[in-house]
Formats: structure tokens, sequence, C-alpha cells
């Protein structure tokens, strides 16, 4: 399978336009956001546990980065709540499950470099929020390697940043809010991915935004 497999093309994906598939297990749907192969792939997806399902145990071949956005995610691990972040680097491995609430999350899978082994539990709910770049802007950022940097980004209302090109690409998750830039504007749940050296200039209206970014992790081959 390839979907959104052209890194070099800027892809967008809003809500009204999840289409949820179930996965191999019972219980366990999957909206993906790009994919190159099949079961086992390089992925990015919303995933969706209902209540009470299990995934079987599996190791990560290149990788797996969660930010659970709904519900309560859990392994034998521990308990991940809405607002956890996870990296688990390659090698390692665990059998997720969710109880009554149900659980969605955000992952990535086959990303990761093999030297790029720090596993990380974060609680976005209480870590520490940075001043931005502008005012307006809080930072909190959660993984940084090889000139890949990961962070949550909120954005107070009706804030605007400077035009800018992405220096290997750029992800966007929006959480809250509507995140803006001249080429549109993106409700909650919206997804979006610019290729490097790609450009834009973004701000909020009235609503203000809460975003997942990840940037540098597009450079070509």
């Amino acid at each position: 399978m390839r979907l959104n497999a052209d890194f070099d093309q800027r892809v967008v994906v809003t809500p009204e336009a999840y289409r949820w598939v179930d996965s191999p297990m019972a219980g366990v749907e999957r909206m993906m956001l790009d994919r190159i192969g099949e079961e086992v792939a390089r992925a990015t997806s919303l995933v969706r546990y209902a209540p009470n399902s299990t995934f079987p145990s599996h190791e990560h071949g290149g990788g797996e980065e969660i930010l659970v956005l709904e519900g309560e995610f859990a392994d034998e691990h521990g308990r991940y709540p809405a607002g956890s972040y996870l990296r688990n680097p390659i090698g390692t491995a665990h059998a997720p499950r969710v109880g009554e609430q149900g659980a969605t999350i955000f992952v990535k899978l086959h990303q990761f470099s093999p030297e790029d082994t720090e596993q990380k539990v974060i609680d976005t709910r209480s870590a520490e929020w940075r001043p931005g770049l502008v005012e307006g802007l809080s930072v909190m950022p959660l993984h940084d390697f090889e000139g890949e940097h990961v962070a949550l980004v909120r954005w107070a209302p009706n804030t605007r940043f400077q035009p800018h090109a992405h220096w290997g690409g750029e992800e966007i998750l929006v959480l809250e809010g509507v995140f803006h830039d001249e080429l549109g504007a993106y409700p909650a749940g919206s997804w979006l991915r610019s290729p490097h050296r790609s450009q834009h200039t973004p701000f909020t209206g009235e609503e203000g935004a809460l975003i997942y970014v990840k940037v540098g992790h597009l450079l070509p081959d």
C-alpha cells in the first residue's frame, strides 16, 4: 500500500475526509494518513480503540511515537490518559489495551533513526510551557534528535507568525481550535504535511489553536 507516499507533496486531511477502516483486531479501527507497506508499514495514523479492546503484543521494528488524544491508552508498562506523549524506540515491545473509556491515539510507526534510543512518557497536562518566538505562542518541547524536533505549540487568539520555510519539512496535527495559513483554515482534527523547503505564514483567529508539530524529519534521501 502507498498512501500519501510522495513526501515532496503537501498533504492536508481534514476531519470530514476521515475514513475509518478495521484493523486485523476486533474493536480497533484506523484512519490512515500516510502509509508505505501493508500490515507492517512506515505509517502515520489515527487509531481508535473501542472500550475494553486489546491489540496483540508486538515489537517496534522501526520505533513507535504516540500522542493520546482521547480516553486512556494502556499497556503492561502503564496507563496513559489523554495528553500523554510516548516514544518506544526500535526493539521495544508492548501489548496495548484500553478500559471502559476506550481511546483514540495519533501514532507514527517505523520512522525512528536506529540511534534514537530514548524511551519517553510525557504527561503534557503537567509539563512546562515555554515562551514562543512571537507574542501569543507557547511551546512545550517533546523530543529533539539530529534535526528532528517535536513539540506542542499553543497559539493565543489572533496570533501571527512570520513567513518561514520548512527545512526538513513540517507535520502538524491540530488538537484544538482552528489553525490558519494563507492556504486555508484547519479545524481540530486536521493533519497537514508540508515538504522540505515549503513555505507558509501561519496565524490564528478568534479561536486560537493547539497543535502537535514535528519538523526536520522529511529531508530527501
